[in-house]
């Protein structure tokens, strides 16, 4: 049997797991991405060019690989059309090695209609999402009530469907004078768009399975971080699908002995994008030196993400949530210029200190980050590839994460481009 891997965010996403999954792509034959929509965005540099993906897996961008998208992803036919051509440009040959699942679930323009309406009405209750229709699209789907892959080669049946569309989302629809209402153009469109889709709709669970039987090495890519699960994150704050390991089993019709190695993304620091509870976060010239430092703008909208100390409290709970026991660690070099680096070890709730998140997540917004402070390297860590030659106390630091979490470094980025990395 080949070596299958599963990457998954450990924080609150953005902790770089394109870089992750291209380096990773390259030793193996198939990747598939497994839930999420185009709110991700996972950002790949090779050499001098930049590749930035919402929907199709990183591992594309690898030469001959095989790139699957099964029914746990909602899948924007506008946008996967663009990325296409944004990969037609590139010069990167994606025909026959690209495909996605009959049962995947469609993000349509009423989605994102529906998505800026709702969270608009939320006011300062904003959950802060990317609005680009993923949480309306997972309740089509939930509701049994969503357009699916499959659709568009039954035209009748996709008619039936959109009509329906508009008899149940008329609070949303009648009247509106936005082109994103008119479920007739929809129609129209997607049906101009069924016969680039149709080679590539293939039985995903089926593909898996025989690669795997052949000997072949399975890469299993998730989207956003464990904190933003919607069961096991910081819910509502959270995004609208399950982002951790067994979202991998659900999401592409496969079983767990499938999985041989579960490979924890984590970032030397801590940071999120949008609302929501955030313990170690610095509002102050530690936080906007953190973000300059790291670039930290998001890949998928462009906001500048809030940043903070690693928290290792949150970390125990992704690893222990996700079964990870090898972990990529991921812009250490972002580090380089503090003389003090603080992690958080424990939270303070209530008077009393636990190592564990609370039992109610949303407790997060209220508990007291408690530091354990070490000291920097301050010197250039940019491009380093071997372990023994970082300094001493960026070493002291990673093997402090790793022993805390029980978790063998296999992975630490050095930068951003795919050479700049320590493969342990």
């Amino acid at each position: 049997m080949g070596k299958n891997r599963i990457v998954v965010g450990c924080q609150w996403g953005d902790e770089g797991k394109g870089k992750i999954v291209d380096l990773l792509a390259a030793k193996s034959d198939l990747i598939a991405r497994f839930q999420g929509g185009a709110n991700a965005g996972h950002t790949i540099i090779v050499g001098d060019k930049k590749y930035v993906l919402h929907l199709i897996p990183s591992g594309i961008i690898q030469e001959k690989k095989l790139c699957c998208i099964g029914n746990g992803v909602v899948l924007d036919p506008i946008e996967f059309q663009a990325e296409l051509s944004f990969l037609d440009e590139k010069g990167i040959d994606y025909r026959g090695r690209l495909f996605i699942s009959p049962a995947a679930n469609l993000v349509l323009p009423y989605h994102r209609l529906i998505d800026a309406i709702d969270e608009e009405k939320r006011g300062t209750a904003s959950i802060g999402t990317t609005g680009r229709g993923i949480g309306p699209a997972y309740v089509d789907k939930v509701a049994r009530n969503g357009i699916r892959m499959v659709d568009l080669f039954a035209p009748d049946r996709l008619r039936k469907r959109l009509d329906y569309q508009k008899k149940i989302k008329a609070a949303y629809l009648d009247g509106s004078a936005d082109e994103r209402a008119d479920l007739d153009k929809t129609f129209d469109d997607l049906m101009a768009m069924a016969e680039m889709f149709k080679p590539m709709v293939v039985d995903i669970s089926r593909m898996i399975y025989k690669a795997n039987d052949e000997g072949k090495s399975i890469l299993f890519e998730g989207a956003q971080g464990t904190m933003l699960d919607v069961d096991l994150g910081t819910y509502p704050f959270a995004t609208s699908s399950n982002t951790t390991t067994g979202a991998a089993l659900t999401g592409l019709g496969i079983g767990p002995g499938m999985i041989d190695e579960v490979i924890g993304v984590v970032k030397a620091y801590t940071t999120r994008v949008g609302s929501g509870p955030f313990p170690t976060e610095l509002i102050d010239n530690v936080g906007e030196e953190l973000r300059r430092l790291g670039d930290e703008y998001g890949a998928t909208t462009g906001r500048p993400r809030r940043c903070g100390w690693l928290d290792l409290v949150s970390l125990r709970h992704a690893f222990r949530a996700n079964g990870v026991n090898s972990m990529a660690v991921t812009k250490l070099d972002v580090l380089d210029e503090f003389a003090e680096i603080n992690v958080c070890t424990e939270y303070e709730f209530e008077g009393e200190r636990s190592p564990e998140v609370p039992l109610d997540l949303a407790n997060l917004a209220h508990v007291k980050p408690i530091y354990r402070s070490f000291p920097g390297w301050q010197s250039d860590t940019t491009g380093i590839t071997n372990f023994d030659s970082l300094p001493e106390n960026a070493k002291k630091y990673l093997n402090f994460i790793a022993g805390d979490l029980g978790a063998t470094i296999k992975l630490v980025s050095t930068g951003a481009k795919r050479e700049e990395t320590i493969m342990v």
